[in-house]
């Protein structure tokens, strides 16, 4: 466990207010308030910010606030609301939220009144992404597992396990919520991501605390003139065209258009600048990668990477990956937060190539508490179960 931070990251998963009295009353509140509020919760999601709302445009969207009986926001919620066709009835949707105190062993008084906010929505599904981690897995574990033959993370004990989370999962259960996806990653929001740790460390020790292929790929596009920098709106097409090769390469879609990059770069930027930010690599004046880095004012999360196809063997996404890093440090950040892997790690399975990219970087494996749904109308919520099922 000596690679490892404590398992709260570095965050205090309960920096809300204590309140006087048991009872909590939910309400909406304005974008100042909200992002007042979440201005004193380093744990807060990007996704739970009020400019996400904007970047999703095709739902209907709600700041919701908890108040304490003094009248003081002591939790709060970005809502996104998709309605059913031809019915009267909204999927509620809280993307890694709500922001509250998840280590409250009464969660009763923060989720029944969110509940009964959003039956007067006229809800009939609610899915929420509570924030504490679950599991951790140090880089050493996960090698020395594959090495053992070992398939699937489920399969490897963690080196730690976060207490909060542990206990969520069953409150949770306890209260009638049921987890909306299978262990597998299907989750709407990613259950298992990378954290490089960066408290205490310096860049020397984080670099040294790259594996060699990292090392020696850093030092190649040093050595080859590898230019990285900081672009804006008007690079975002060279970043959509390098997005459509790599996904043409690794046979995936992620399903979102120049125009949703281009949204999502605008609106989080007006909300806070440099919340978003494109790096570009560079070489002999080509662009060979672009990755795009969301911050709030104590967290970043590298989100979207893209390559071409040639030109990789000088190492641009790695150059890419050392400015990013490099930036989080300057800002005395905790950890690096490198957003998706598969639990997947048998080297056969093509989901494994991000997951063994980044333990190079010398980081450790998250896995969340995941999503979880609580059906409002017994009806609805059954058939958009099956739904889903299907569409997975």
């Amino acid at each position: 466990m000596s690679d490892l931070p404590d398992a709260t990251e570095g965050w205090d998963m309960a920096t809300s207010v204590r309140t006087p009295t048991r009872t909590l009353t939910v309400l909406p509140i304005d974008r100042p308030t909200h992002l007042a509020f979440l201005g004193t919760r380093p744990d807060a999601a990007f996704l739970q910010y009020p400019a996400w709302a904007d970047v999703k445009a095709e739902w209907r969207s709600e700041n919701l606030g908890w108040f304490d009986a003094r009248g003081i926001v002591v939790g709060a919620a970005l809502v996104l609301y998709r309605k059913v066709p031809r019915l009267p009835m909204w999927f509620a949707y809280l993307p890694e939220g709500p922001v509250i105190d998840w280590s409250d062993h009464d969660l009763e008084r923060w989720l029944d009144p969110l509940l009964a906010h959003l039956r007067g929505q006229s809800v009939f599904t609610v899915r929420m992404g509570p924030a504490p981690a679950h599991r951790i897995w140090s880089g050493s574990t996960v090698k020395t597992a594959v090495k053992q033959g070992l398939v699937h993370l489920d399969q490897v004990t963690p080196d730690a396990i976060d207490p909060v989370g542990a206990t969520v999962a069953a409150r949770l259960h306890g209260l009638g919520w049921r987890a909306a996806a299978s262990s597998g990653g299907d989750d709407a929001q990613p259950r298992h991501v990378f954290h490089l740790p960066l408290r205490g460390r310096s860049l020397d020790d984080i670099r040294l605390g790259m594996n060699q292929e990292w090392r020696r790929a850093l030092t190649k596009a040093e050595r080859e003139g590898v230019e990285t920098g900081i672009g804006g709106p008007a690079d975002l097409p060279g970043f959509f065209d390098l997005l459509r090769t790599t996904e043409a390469r690794n046979g995936f879609r992620l399903g979102r258009t120049l125009d949703y990059y281009a949204r999502q770069h605008r609106v989080l930027n007006a909300e806070e600048p440099g919340r978003m930010k494109l790096y570009l690599a560079r070489h002999n004046g080509r662009l060979l990668a672009a990755h795009t880095m969301v911050a709030t004012a104590s967290r970043v999360w590298y989100q979207t990477g893209a390559s071409a196809d040639d030109g990789r063997d000088v190492r641009p996404s790695h150059a890419l990956q050392w400015h990013m890093i490099r930036d989080a440090h300057a800002r005395g950040l905790p950890v690096y937060d490198m957003r998706m892997v598969s639990p997947v790690i048998d080297p056969g399975d093509p989901r494994f190539g991000v997951l063994r990219w980044k333990l190079g970087t010398g980081g450790h494996v998250v896995e969340n508490v995941g999503e979880w749904e609580f059906g409002l109308n017994a009806a609805l919520h059954k058939a958009f179960q099956v739904y889903m099922a299907r569409v997975r």
